[in-house]
């Protein structure tokens, strides 16, 4: 009989019971909690992992994986540039010259940075600059704008746009600041609006010319790596002591620990919903063992251990957590499915970085979520087995 017991009564107790309707009801809403828990779980760690991932590849390519800066002026030159080149054959670098400048069409002014590159160089470390230019030539003192630039001041390829720059020359008893009209030659599209409106290209003699600059300076390199986190250490033991390297984690990385504090804070509160499904598991149980007290009572003085009473409700409360568990996941990458390859939701371009929702479940949030649902059911289940094997025989059966 104790070979066969534990199973027999789990399923016995899975049963229906026409008597006690209410029992079978807690177990349906414990399984229907996890189940749910389980697949709001799934669904929003992907879409925190998705918006993450998608966070970081635009600003990858916007603020360059990693940059070379002067500590002094002068420092990064054509002799730095030809030295990486020749050290890191593997990388892509991309000289560049930067000014802040005030964007100005009509009446309207906006702030941003105007940089100098050459548009070859700069279309194998950045992507989308490559996308704008393609099939396209750059004179001097043409410029590529982002496309909010360009639906902010409403102007068209061909036309001037005026950009006054911070440095100022001396004229007379005054001081003016330097002021170019550039011819629109094209239009980029990152899909960071805030990138899209602060940021121009233009070619780098223009702007030597411009700030004066010798066509050997430049006020940094970018550089295109695939491991940007082990390539700044390569290039940190070969740079003279006049220049830096940054990654571009280095700008965001308050950004960035609030998507991971976001992620984290969603986890815990998403879990709540499994922690109170698994409260209907604990008192669906507890009315198990005092609905069936004089059986346990019976099968105990039958010969039945304490031990296998333990077990028999320890099982029925994984059985309902593992049921609700695996059905969430089953629901859960249903919904990833649907999420993934219907455009039931859209997204606003100008605030996100994509149209479309971006959906990224890693393993480990996968294992992290089963793995801390299946404890939550175990240590519920814990008490009700407890107290069931601690019912008291002579007093139950006496008073039945």
């Amino acid at each position: 009989m104790s070979k066969s017991i534990v199973p027999y009564l789990v399923k016995r107790f899975l049963r229906f019971d026409k008597d006690q309707p209410f029992i079978f009801l807690s177990a349906l809403l414990a399984f229907m909690g996890i189940t749910l828990g389980v697949m709001v779980l799934l669904i929003a760690m992907a879409l925190m992992n998705g918006f993450d991932k998608e966070f970081r590849k635009k600003l990858t390519i916007m603020n360059y994986p990693l940059t070379v800066i002067p500590k002094f002026y002068g420092a990064v030159n054509e002799n730095l540039l030809l030295d990486l080149e020749l050290k890191f054959p593997d990388l892509k670098f991309s000289p560049y010259v930067q000014s802040a400048v005030m964007a100005r069409s009509g009446t309207k002014l906006e702030g941003g940075y105007i940089f100098g590159v050459n548009f070859k160089d700069e279309a194998k470390v950045n992507s989308i600059l490559a996308k704008a230019i393609k099939n396209s030539n750059y004179s001097k003192f043409d410029v590529l704008i982002g496309k909010s630039l360009k639906e902010e001041f409403n102007i068209f390829t061909d036309d001037r746009l005026m950009y006054i720059f911070t440095t100022v020359e001396p004229g007379g008893l005054s001081i003016t600041p330097k002021i170019k009209r550039f011819k629109v030659k094209g239009v980029f599209d990152s899909g960071l609006s805030a990138y899209d409106k602060a940021y121009s290209y233009t070619s780098l003699a223009s702007m030597q010319a411009m700030l004066h600059l010798p066509s050997n300076q430049f006020d940094g390199i970018h550089i295109f790596s695939e491991n940007p986190h082990d390539d700044i250490l390569r290039i940190k033991e070969v740079l003279p002591m006049s220049v830096s390297i940054k990654g571009w984690w280095e700008d965001n990385l308050n950004f960035f620990a609030a998507l991971e504090l976001e992620k984290a804070s969603l986890f815990i509160v998403l879990m709540l919903i499994i922690l109170i499904a698994s409260i209907n598991i604990i008192s669906s149980l507890l009315m198990t063992v005092m609905n069936r007290r004089s059986e346990i009572a019976l099968l105990l003085s039958l010969g039945a251990t304490t031990s296998e009473i333990k077990k028999v409700f320890l099982y029925l409360g994984i059985a309902i957590g593992i049921a609700g568990i695996f059905s969430g996941v089953i629901f859960g990458m249903g919904g990833l499915w649907i999420l993934s390859s219907f455009d039931i939701i859209s997204l606003p371009k100008d605030v996100y970085p994509t149209t479309t929702l971006p959906l990224d479940l890693s393993l480990k949030d996968f294992f992290l979520i089963v793995s801390g649902a299946f404890v939550i059911v175990i240590a519920s289940s814990f008490y009700p087995a407890k107290k069931a094997s601690e019912v008291d025989i002579l007093t139950v059966l006496r008073n039945e």
